[in-house]
């Protein structure tokens, strides 16, 4: 291979890199963190009971 198509190749290898992280790194944020709690001060209601019918 050239140094051309070489260089060339390499730049393309580095901005799928790119593009990939840049898709990739807002979605690791996603994910469930915690239940949810009740403000402070306030008696806390999870889980709940549902009636059934």
């Amino acid at each position: 291979m050239t140094a051309p198509a070489l260089s060339a190749r390499r730049c393309r290898a580095g901005l799928a890199l790119a593009l990939l992280l840049a898709a990739a790194l807002p979605l690791l944020g996603c994910g469930k963190k915690a239940d949810p709690g009740p403000p402070p001060g306030e008696a806390s209601t999870y889980p709940r009971v549902y009636p059934h019918d």
